[in-house]
Protein backbone atom coordinates (compact mmCIF):
# COMPACT_ATOMS: atom_id res chain seq x y z
CA UNK A 1 0.00 0.00 0.00
CA UNK A 2 1.64 3.07 -0.90
CA UNK A 3 1.77 6.71 0.91
CA UNK A 4 -0.97 7.86 -0.84
CA UNK A 5 -3.85 5.29 -0.34
CA UNK A 6 -3.02 5.20 3.33
CA UNK A 7 -3.23 9.06 3.09
CA UNK A 8 -6.96 9.28 1.56
CA UNK A 9 -7.73 5.94 3.85
CA UNK A 10 -6.75 7.95 6.92
CA UNK A 11 -7.57 11.52 6.35
CA UNK A 12 -11.01 12.57 4.44
CA UNK A 13 -10.94 15.68 2.17
CA UNK A 14 -12.05 18.70 4.10
CA UNK A 15 -15.35 20.68 2.42
CA UNK A 16 -13.70 23.61 1.70
CA UNK A 17 -10.61 21.23 -0.11
CA UNK A 18 -12.99 18.87 -2.03
CA UNK A 19 -14.79 21.97 -2.94
CA UNK A 20 -11.86 23.52 -5.15
CA UNK A 21 -10.81 20.62 -6.69
CA UNK A 22 -10.24 20.95 -10.29
CA UNK A 23 -12.93 18.65 -10.57
CA UNK A 24 -15.24 21.83 -10.73
CA UNK A 25 -15.30 23.43 -13.51
CA UNK A 26 -13.14 27.48 -13.13
CA UNK A 27 -16.90 29.40 -13.23
CA UNK A 28 -18.04 27.45 -10.69
CA UNK A 29 -15.15 27.54 -8.48
CA UNK A 30 -14.93 31.54 -8.89
CA UNK A 31 -18.52 32.09 -8.73
CA UNK A 32 -18.46 30.21 -5.04
CA UNK A 33 -15.12 31.71 -3.87
CA UNK A 34 -17.40 35.28 -4.82
CA UNK A 35 -20.59 34.16 -2.61
CA UNK A 36 -17.97 32.59 -0.23
CA UNK A 37 -19.79 29.36 -0.14
CA UNK A 38 -17.34 26.82 1.07
CA UNK A 39 -19.16 23.63 1.17
CA UNK A 40 -21.78 21.55 -1.03
CA UNK A 41 -24.76 20.47 1.36
CA UNK A 42 -26.47 18.86 -1.34
CA UNK A 43 -29.98 17.81 1.21
CA UNK A 44 -33.72 18.22 0.19
CA UNK A 45 -33.90 20.72 3.07
CA UNK A 46 -31.31 23.07 1.97
CA UNK A 47 -32.86 22.74 -1.80
CA UNK A 48 -36.30 23.69 0.03
CA UNK A 49 -34.75 26.53 1.88
CA UNK A 50 -33.08 27.87 -1.55
CA UNK A 51 -36.35 27.86 -3.31
CA UNK A 52 -37.84 29.11 -0.60
CA UNK A 53 -35.60 32.06 -0.46
CA UNK A 54 -35.93 33.08 -4.15
CA UNK A 55 -39.68 32.95 -3.67
CA UNK A 56 -38.77 35.72 -0.39
CA UNK A 57 -36.55 37.62 -2.58
CA UNK A 58 -38.94 37.74 -6.16
CA UNK A 59 -42.09 38.30 -3.57
CA UNK A 60 -39.65 41.73 -2.63
CA UNK A 61 -38.77 42.69 -5.86
CA UNK A 62 -42.15 42.59 -6.90
CA UNK A 63 -43.81 44.45 -4.08
CA UNK A 64 -40.62 47.02 -4.67
CA UNK A 65 -41.82 47.14 -8.24
CA UNK A 66 -45.53 47.80 -7.34
CA UNK A 67 -44.67 50.43 -4.98
CA UNK A 68 -42.21 52.21 -7.26
CA UNK A 69 -43.90 52.04 -10.67
CA UNK A 70 -47.74 52.06 -9.93
CA UNK A 71 -48.49 53.32 -6.40
CA UNK A 72 -45.72 56.21 -6.30
CA UNK A 73 -46.79 57.88 -9.22
CA UNK A 74 -50.16 57.10 -8.75
CA UNK A 75 -50.23 58.57 -5.32
CA UNK A 76 -47.94 61.43 -5.42
CA UNK A 77 -50.03 63.56 -7.78
CA UNK A 78 -52.92 62.90 -5.38
CA UNK A 79 -51.27 63.57 -2.74
CA UNK A 80 -49.34 66.05 -3.87
CA UNK A 81 -45.88 64.64 -2.94
CA UNK A 82 -42.59 65.37 -4.52
CA UNK A 83 -39.86 62.85 -5.52
CA UNK A 84 -38.00 63.58 -2.36
CA UNK A 85 -40.62 61.11 -0.91
CA UNK A 86 -40.21 58.61 -3.07
CA UNK A 87 -36.93 58.41 -3.57
CA UNK A 88 -36.18 57.50 0.07
CA UNK A 89 -38.37 54.93 -0.45
CA UNK A 90 -37.37 53.20 -3.62
CA UNK A 91 -33.84 53.28 -2.22
CA UNK A 92 -34.92 51.31 0.57
CA UNK A 93 -36.81 48.81 -0.96
CA UNK A 94 -33.66 48.21 -3.68
CA UNK A 95 -31.26 47.86 -0.86
CA UNK A 96 -33.70 44.91 0.69
CA UNK A 97 -34.19 43.57 -3.00
CA UNK A 98 -30.23 43.27 -3.26
CA UNK A 99 -30.42 41.50 0.36
CA UNK A 100 -32.38 38.91 -0.46
CA UNK A 101 -31.52 38.06 -3.85
CA UNK A 102 -28.00 37.72 -2.73
CA UNK A 103 -29.06 35.45 0.02
CA UNK A 104 -31.19 33.54 -1.67
CA UNK A 105 -28.46 33.30 -4.70
CA UNK A 106 -25.96 31.88 -1.72
CA UNK A 107 -28.61 29.11 -1.46
CA UNK A 108 -28.90 27.94 -4.67
CA UNK A 109 -25.26 27.52 -5.01
CA UNK A 110 -24.36 26.01 -1.15
CA UNK A 111 -27.36 23.47 -2.13
CA UNK A 112 -25.67 22.90 -5.94
CA UNK A 113 -28.83 23.68 -7.28
CA UNK A 114 -28.76 22.04 -10.92
CA UNK A 115 -30.30 25.60 -11.83
CA UNK A 116 -27.83 27.70 -9.90
CA UNK A 117 -25.86 29.10 -13.36
CA UNK A 118 -29.96 30.12 -14.19
CA UNK A 119 -30.65 31.55 -11.68
CA UNK A 120 -27.56 33.28 -11.24
CA UNK A 121 -28.02 35.14 -14.83
CA UNK A 122 -31.38 36.03 -13.81
CA UNK A 123 -30.55 37.56 -10.30
CA UNK A 124 -27.89 39.58 -12.27
CA UNK A 125 -30.64 40.77 -14.50
CA UNK A 126 -32.70 42.01 -11.65
CA UNK A 127 -29.59 43.69 -10.10
CA UNK A 128 -28.77 45.50 -13.08
CA UNK A 129 -32.58 46.68 -13.46
CA UNK A 130 -32.00 47.41 -9.45
CA UNK A 131 -28.84 49.66 -9.47
CA UNK A 132 -30.54 51.44 -12.76
CA UNK A 133 -33.50 52.61 -10.12
CA UNK A 134 -30.58 53.55 -7.39
CA UNK A 135 -29.14 55.61 -9.52
CA UNK A 136 -32.20 57.04 -10.64
CA UNK A 137 -33.54 57.60 -7.08
CA UNK A 138 -30.07 58.97 -5.68
CA UNK A 139 -29.84 61.65 -8.77
CA UNK A 140 -33.93 62.67 -7.84
CA UNK A 141 -32.66 63.25 -4.48
CA UNK A 142 -29.11 65.11 -5.46
CA UNK A 143 -31.41 67.73 -8.17
CA UNK A 144 -33.85 68.15 -5.62
CA UNK A 145 -31.31 69.30 -2.72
Amino acid sequence: MSAVDELSETQELSPSIAENAPTRPAADRFMRAMLRVNSVKKTQKIERSAHRNMQIAMIISGIRCIITYLAIPIAVPIIGLSGMVSAPIGIGLSVIAVVTGISSLRQFWRSDHKYRWMYTAFIGVIFLVLAIALVSDISTIVRAA
